[in-house]
């Protein structure tokens, strides 16, 4: 691969001092053999209760590409991903999850797709020459499924998967995308997409190998429905996008 432009990845993390050290290490290995130091890893803690700042500061020394950024309290991982987007430098800048169950090497497929014209990148699990490798279970599947028909009814975007946590934009796509963005929840990924929309920003969407983690933090009877209930806010939060 030849030498990007500056890449920044932001991890949005949440009590996750035992799988988020392998993913940093993974990445920025992937990272540093393929892009010549031209990157930054910025991990976004969001309110941890456990040790997970604590570890990835100790990881900082060895890793001169990585920071940390600090929410006193647990807001959101779209709270998260927006803090780490605006503060981030680089001319592409992408969240992933700590999980790694999207690994960085899919950057490989993001690249191309920015250098035939688009200014978002979206990696989608229903894309047909995706491999998941792990599949999630009937329910959460199918759950998923429901979510996006009604996403689709409600908000009019015709993505067939807005919610794989790994997602690439333009520089310039991020600051006009980001510094409208308010979800804090889970639902801030059809916002952002709603915004890229109604801005006009080509998205492109790519086939992605996904393993399945599941000790996801999405809570099944929860999180939905703080999901649908956000969703129907996304309309009236930006009235003033036509």
């Amino acid at each position: 691969m030849t030498l990007s432009p500056k890449l920044s990845v932001i991890i949005p993390a949440y009590n996750e001092a035992e799988r988020l050290p392998a993913t940093i290490d993974a990445a920025y290995k992937w990272l540093a053999e393929h892009l010549d130091g031209a990157f930054e890893i910025i991990v976004v803690d969001d309110g941890s209760s456990d040790e997970t700042v604590r570890v990835t500061h100790e990881m900082i020394s060895r890793r001169p590409h990585l920071k940390v950024l600090e929410q006193p309290e647990n807001r959101g991982k779209g709270a998260a991903v927006r803090w780490g987007m605006l503060e981030a430098t680089g001319e592409i800048r992408l969240f992933m999850d700590a999980d790694h169950s999207t690994h960085i090497r899919e950057v490989a497929k993001v690249l191309p797709a920015m250098e035939a014209g688009a200014e978002v990148v979206i990696a989608s699990r229903q894309h047909p020459e995706s491999d998941i490798s792990v599949s999630q279970s009937w329910l959460r599947e199918h759950m998923g499924k429901s979510f996006n028909l009604i996403m689709r009814s409600i908000v009019a975007l015709e993505m067939q998967d807005t919610q794989c946590g790994f997602k690439a934009f333009t520089a310039k796509a991020a600051d006009a995308i980001f510094t409208r963005q308010k979800l804090d929840g889970f639902s801030f990924d059809v916002e952002l997409l709603f915004l890229a929309s109604r801005l006009g920003f080509k998205v492109a969407e790519i086939p992605v190998e996904w393993i399945n983690e599941p000790n996801s933090r999405v809570r099944m009877l929860a999180d939905p429905a703080l999901m649908f209930m956000d969703v129907l806010r996304i309309r009236r939060l930006h009235k003033d996008l036509k």
